[in-house]
């Protein structure tokens, strides 16, 4: 992901890309090699963590790009988030035509806003998927509401997380 949000800034200043895992290891890689003609693209933090002189600040493509965080806990240590509106899942579909339209008609008439959609294949099946989505709502009623109205069209829901939506911070 950090590659498409740098792309412009690479291309033009004809940097040689090397793909590593994520962006503190590349800045972590840089620093143990004592690397003098490689770069990481990293966050601020990183830079001031393994003592890295930042050659290039603000270099993505999108000036409003926002890159998300969450905190994970196990199930039995979760603990319900008051005034929660917005939820993280997934869930597979009937393979037949038009079921997801008819999944996302009865998401849209409960009036829950799906902020993400994604579909991916289902490992194993032939031309089967499963989406994840992220759906912002006003309070818990509607969200349940919308788990119970598309339990007949939908199959292996999992819920991964219901919490407040995030804020842009300015800084």
């Amino acid at each position: 992901m950090a590659i498409q949000q740098y792309m412009n800034f690479l291309e033009k200043n004809h940097w040689k890309l090397v793909e590593k895992e994520d962006t503190t290891l590349s800045a972590k890689h840089i620093h143990q090699h004592h690397s003098k003609h490689a770069a990481a693209i990293a966050s601020k933090l990183a830079a001031e963590l393994y003592e890295l002189e930042i050659i290039a600040p603000n270099i993505h493509t999108l000036k409003n790009n926002v890159t998300r965080f969450l905190v994970l806990k196990r199930t039995h240590e979760a603990v319900e988030i008051k005034d929660a509106d917005k939820a993280s899942l997934y869930f597979r579909t009937k393979h037949s035509g038009g079921i997801l339209a008819q999944v996302l008609t009865r998401i849209a008439a409960q009036g829950v806003n799906l902020s993400k959609l994604q579909s991916m294949p289902i490992p194993g099946s032939n031309f089967k998927y499963g989406f994840y989505a992220d759906m912002e709502f006003d309070n818990r009623g509607q969200l349940d509401a919308v788990l119970s109205s598309i339990d007949s069209l939908t199959n292996n829901v999992k819920m991964f997380g219901i919490y407040k939506k995030g804020k842009v911070v300015k800084g």
